[in-house]
């Protein structure tokens, strides 16, 4: 797509006003206390350096330190002076902040660094209560940097609407202001950058100055991906165009060089998509702060298939229609536009849409995309987001969905995310990899953005075997199999796993493998040989518990075939009133009795009040409470007649009542009558595979129909309930031994300290 050649525009078109800023014009006076607020330091600290660094106290031979500044004269009062700004900074730069990390040049920050950075944000938000808003501040200041950058070496008729006209009308004030921040950033795209709040220092200046621009912006360790996993693209013939739909502000396209965004300018043809009028104009302002402005930025992902002469350019009129790479971030939270047409997931396909052969989209969307499903009841309803995922599958259009770390939205923090790669439609799906950064994340060895390499790694061809294969023997152990694996879209054989089966596609609840090299029947074994150790008179039951290696691998189904297939029953928890809860009635289980912080039976609901909630579920024997929030924690009730409070779940094994109904009559019961048993159920539910299946950017919540269950023969899960229901049994009595001892001890210390007791020694 041909350009047109710059053509410098003449000095004598920029207003006098702004020619003449070439040197700074100085701060107002500072007092102390403004001094201390503006150095970050304490009032005591600034009396300190005033009377230690005086010219009284420095003034012995050979003292070459220097003195703290004098007061302005004729400013101020001998009780409140006023300090030269520019002398205060001056005179901070001597001192380097303690503990502060050097930067790219090894230079420390000093407190002049601060007290710059402090005054220019003051006179910033002073600027900005008088031009009446953030935004106008902004794009007035952004307006001087794209003029300063390169807007200045373009023809008028190629320069964005209203550049010249906001630059001309911009205020002297702001122009000094953004003169100044340039020089000290040293890059017009830096300092551009930080009005937008896109760097550390420039969060600081949009919460200062209260910017909504921020809220929307895609975080950088997201951009950081995205350009890991393009890669390099080097110039020549093969360089891959780029469309960027929702550009917002242009963090992905401007990121997509991996390092410097000067790097962008080795890239193919570039057009960007924001359909907001502020947000796109920002961007062309940002763009030709960075030098490139022949980004063409459109209003609507429509203009792409209009033919026009792109950039006005005296050229043949052609579209832009596809590219080699697709980017987008839809500016959606969580559940925002679900039943929409043009939810999230449309972006998703519309970036299929516009991809070349070979070429990949790399879309942002919220996580509960991927976690919604059409329902299972009679009733099934099938959202537009729902629908957009399936044909995405169908058509094979998803190469990778990778489940981005919690908490990685510095506004967001109750949101997820996940980043979908895409690729064009291919005539039969494959599989699908899906990988869980957020796990990757979490390990200690790997903080801060040390993700992104293993995440990216286990992207490249041949690292995750496919779904039937178990590569290469030297790689088996080369990833964490609970980090990536792929998945089919469609099951091989009946029966077998795929994604299209109306579940959640979030990596953390698909994923699932054995604990990494871990050997069960040693630890098994190590177990057993300590509590024999630990509590001798169970040496006997211990040596009777035959166990030994499996040598056929056990298939696991999801809990959610089991609900479906009616093996087992979902008892929801529900919301009660505080005031309803007394000490009289039917047991209440929440959160505070699963985490052992209320014991069961503490808090109670009366039956006439308990009838007002239609919906509540009350326990049987035998069923299973769960509370899959941090982790799964299950317990077994025996007793039954609980009523269950939100967030804990019950589950219900539907022919235990039969069988416990078959026990009380004393008729025979096949060991095979039961396919599953609650202690047993509880313990496989608790167990590490299931424990890590959590999402949630603020609470972890286990998806529990994505939590899987061995199928093991009847007989063994008989044996494994007997095991089970023993050491039940055996915690219980220590429990009730560790609670008397409690007492007593508890009773003697409070009988000694009121003066009702003496200890005698026999």
């Amino acid at each position: 797509m041909p350009r047109p050649t710059p053509t410098f525009i003449s000095w004598e078109r920029i207003p006098a006003s702004q020619r003449e800023l070439s040197t700074s014009q100085p701060y107002a006076p500072v007092s102390l206390g403004e001094i201390k607020e503006l150095a970050g330091v304490g009032r005591p600290t600034v009396s300190n350096w005033r009377r230690r660094f005086s010219r009284e106290a420095l003034g012995g031979p050979g003292d070459s330190r220097r003195p703290f500044p004098d007061p302005v004269p004729g400013a101020g009062s001998e009780s409140k002076p006023l300090f030269d700004a520019a002398e205060i900074a001056d005179w901070l730069d001597l001192r380097t902040v303690p503990d502060a990390e050097p930067d790219e040049d090894g230079r420390l920050e000093t407190y002049g660094d601060r007290f710059r950075r402090a005054l220019r944000l003051r006179g910033l938000v002073a600027l900005k209560h008088r031009l009446g808003s953030a935004e106008t501040l902004i794009s007035q200041a952004l307006a001087v940097i794209a003029m300063s950058a390169e807007g200045g070496d373009w023809i008028t008729e190629y320069l964005p609407e209203c550049l010249l006209a906001e630059y001309d009308a911009a205020d002297p004030d702001v122009v000094r202001a953004t003169h100044e921040l340039m020089d000290e950033i040293g890059a017009p795209g830096w300092a551009a950058d930080a009005l937008l709040g896109l760097d550390d220092e420039g969060l600081e200046i949009a919460r200062r100055l209260e910017s909504d621009l921020v809220m929307d912006i895609t975080p950088r360790p997201v951009v950081a991906l995205v350009a890991a996993l393009i890669g390099p693209n080097e110039g020549g013939p093969g360089q891959r165009s780029t469309i960027n739909l929702c550009a917002g502000l242009g963090e992905l396209l401007l990121g997509m060089g991996g390092g410097p965004y000067e790097d962008l300018r080795g890239h193919g043809e570039l057009v960007a998509v924001e359909s907001d009028p502020l947000l796109r104009k920002l961007l062309q302002y940002r763009l030709l702060s960075y030098e490139a402005g022949a980004v063409d930025v459109c209003a609507s992902p429509s203009d792409l298939d209009t033919l026009r002469a792109w950039n006005q350019a005296p050229v043949e009129p052609h579209d832009f229609s596809k590219a080699d790479l697709v980017l987008a971030d839809p500016p959606y939270v969580s559940g925002e536009r679900e039943r929409d047409t043009e939810g999230p997931l449309w972006w998703a396909q519309e970036a299929v849409r516009r991809l070349r052969p070979e070429g990949r989209a790399y879309v942002v969307v919220p996580a509960w995309t991927l976690t919604r499903t059409s329902g299972t009841g009679p009733v099934s309803v099938r959202t537009p987001t729902v629908g957009a995922r399936e044909a995405l599958l169908e058509r094979g259009c998803v190469e990778a969905v990778i489940q981005l770390p919690r908490r990685i939205h510095p506004f967001r923090t109750g949101a997820e995310y996940a980043l979908l790669v895409l690729r064009p439609q291919t005539a039969a799906p494959g599989s699908v990899l899906l990988v869980d950064a957020d796990r990757i994340a979490q390990r200690t060895e790997t903080r801060g953005e040390e993700w992104i390499g293993p995440a990216v790694q286990l992207t490249r061809p041949g690292v995750v075997p496919e779904p039937d294969e178990d590569g290469p023997a030297e790689d088996k152990d080369a990833y964490d199999r609970r980090d990536a694996r792929r998945f089919p879209v469609r099951a091989s054989r009946p029966g077998g796993e795929q994604l299209l089966d109306n579940r959640s596609l979030l990596p953390a609840h698909r994923l699932a493998a054995p604990e990494a090299h871990v050997d069960h029947f040693e630890e098994t074994l190590t177990a057993r040989r300590s509590l024999a150790a630990a509590m001798p008179r169970l040496r006997d039951w211990l040596g009777d518990m035959n166990i030994g290696k499996r040598q056929t691998p056990v298939r696991h189904r999801k809990l959610d075939e089991h609900l479906r297939a009616g093996r087992l029953k979902l008892l929801t928890g529900h919301r009660v009133k505080e005031s309803d809860i007394g000490d009289a009635g039917l047991p209440v289980i929440g959160r505070e009795e699963m985490l052992g912080e209320l014991p069961v039976g503490t808090r109670r609901i009366a039956p006439e009040d308990l009838a007002a909630y239609s919906s509540a579920k009350i326990t049987d024997p035998g069923d299973v409470l769960l509370l899959a929030e941090h982790g799964v924690r299950c317990q077994v009730d025996a007793a039954g007649g609980c009523v269950l409070l939100s967030p804990v779940q019950g589950l219900r094994i539907t022919a235990y009542r039969g069988h416990a109904r078959d026990l009380a009559r004393g008729e025979p019961v096949r060991p095979d009558a039961l396919w599953m048993r609650p202690h047993s159920l509880a313990r496989l539910l608790q167990a590490p595979r299931n424990q890590h299946r959590g999402s949630g950017s603020l609470v972890r919540r286990m998806s529990v129909r994505d939590m899987d269950l061995p199928q093991l023969p009847p007989d063994e899960i008989a044996e494994l309930e007997k095991i089970l229901a023993e050491t039940e049994r055996l915690r219980a009595d220590v429990r009730r031994q560790l609670e008397a001892l409690d007492r007593l001890a508890e009773r003697v210390s409070a009988g000694v300290a009121d003066g009702g007791l003496a200890l005698r020694r026999r």
